[in-house]
C-alpha cells in the first residue's frame, strides 16, 4: 500500500490546473490565494517568490529546476526582482493554442520561463500527511539532486519549449505526476536524525506497518492491541510513538480514515450505503450514517447529492 498516494487521492476533487508564465525583465505578477495548493517549475531563468500575507516571510530566489508547493495555495508575488511592482494576470494574456495557455508579459529584459498551476486537493479536511508539511516546500534539483523530479522538470520543458504530436495528453499527466515527485522529493530530503511527524512515520518500524494495515484494510476489526501486535510493541508504548509522529491516536486516525474512505467511495462510485458501510468497518447502515454525519455534518446521501453538485 503507498500510503503517500492514498493520502494525496483522499483530497483530490479534480484535475490540477496549469498555465505557462514568459516574463522579461521588469515584470511582476501578483497570484492571488488558490482553492488548493499552487506550484511553481522554473523551467529558464531565474526570478524571485515574495510571500503575501506574512511580513516575516523573506522572498525566495529561484534557479533553473526549481520546484516551489505551496501547500495551502496562499497569495504571493513571481517577479524579476522583489521590489518590481507586481499587477494581476488577464485573462486576454492566455495563448490557448498551446498544450498550455501561456501568459506573457513584462519589457524587454532577460527571459524567464516558470510552470505555474495549483492541485485542487481539499483544504477542509486536509490529510495529516499534508497538514504537517511547511507552507512553502522550496526544492532544488540542480546537481543531481533529486533526479526523479528533476527528469520531470526537464521532460515538461522539453514538452512546452517544443509541442509535437501527443503533448496534449503528455504535459497534463507530467503535471499530475509532478505532485507526488515534489512530495518524495521533500521527505526523503529530511535527515534521518531530525525527521519528525509524517516524514519519520512513512519509515518508522513500528508506525509505518500499522498504516499500512489500516490503509489497507479500513474494514477490519483493528484495534490499539492488534496494531501494537503488528509493531513488535506494547500497547502503551505503540499508542505514543503512533501518537507522536503521526498527530493523533490510532484509533482517531483509524476513523479518520475510514471516513476519508467513506467520502471518496460517495463521490465516485455509486455503491450504496450497505456496502459503503461494510467496506469501511461498520456493521449496519445506520451505525454509519451516524459516524458520517457526525464527522462531516452531512448525512452520507445528502454528501453524495451536494458533491456530484459540486
Amino acid at each position: 500500500m503507498d500510503i503517500l498516494t492514498e493520502a494525496l487521492s483522499s483530497m483530490r476533487t479534480g484535475q490540477p490546473a496549469s498555465v505557462r508564465t514568459e516574463g522579461r525583465a521588469p515584470w511582476g505578477l501578483r497570484l492571488p490565494p488558490v482553492a488548493g495548493a499552487g506550484f511553481h517549475v522554473v523551467l529558464y531563468g531565474t526570478c524571485w517568490l515574495v510571500p503575501l500575507e506574512d511580513d516575516a516571510a523573506e522572498p525566495i530566489a529561484l534557479s533553473p529546476g526549481d520546484v516551489v508547493f505551496l501547500r495551502d495555495g496562499r497569495g504571493h508575488v513571481l517577479a524579476d526582482r522583489p521590489e518590481t511592482p507586481a499587477f494581476p494576470e488577464q485573462p486576454s494574456q492566455f495563448r490557448p493554442s498551446l498544450p498550455i495557455g501561456t501568459v506573457s508579459l513584462g519589457g524587454d529584459g532577460p527571459r524567464t520561463s516558470l510552470l505555474c498551476g495549483n492541485y485542487h486537493l481539499d483544504q477542509a479536511r486536509p490529510h495529516p500527511l499534508v497538514r504537517q508539511l511547511p507552507e512553502i516546500v522550496h526544492l532544488q534539483t540542480r546537481h543531481g539532486r533529486h533526479p526523479e523530479l528533476s527528469a520531470a522538470v526537464q521532460l515538461l520543458g522539453a514538452e512546452l519549449e517544443n509541442p509535437r504530436i501527443g503533448s496534449a495528453g503528455i504535459v497534463p499527466a507530467l503535471i499530475d505526476s509532478l505532485l507526488l515527485y515534489i512530495l518524495r522529493a521533500w521527505f526523503e530530503e529530511q535527515p534521518p536524525a531530525t525527521a519528525a511527524g509524517w516524514a519519520a512515520a512513512l519509515g518508522d518500524a513500528a508506525v509505518a506497518p500499522a498504516l499500512t494495515a489500516i490503509h489497507e484494510a479500513p474494514s477490519a476489526s483493528w484495534t490499539v492491541e492488534s496494531l501494537a501486535a503488528r509493531a513488535g510493541l506494547s500497547r502503551a508504548a505503540f499508542a505514543r510513538r503512533f501518537t507522536a509522529l503521526v498527530g493523533e491516536p490510532p484509533m482517531a486516525y483509524l476513523t479518520r480514515w475510514r471516513m476519508t474512505t467513506a467520502a471518496r467511495l460517495l463521490r465516485e462510485s455509486e455503491a450504496p450505503l450497505t456496502t459503503v458501510a461494510a467496506r469501511t468497518g461498520y456493521g449496519s447502515e445506520y451505525a454509519f450514517a451516524k459516524a458520517f454525519k457526525r464527522e462531516f455534518g452531512l448525512a452520507p446521501g445528502g454528501y453524495r447529492r451536494e458533491s456530484r453538485a459540486a
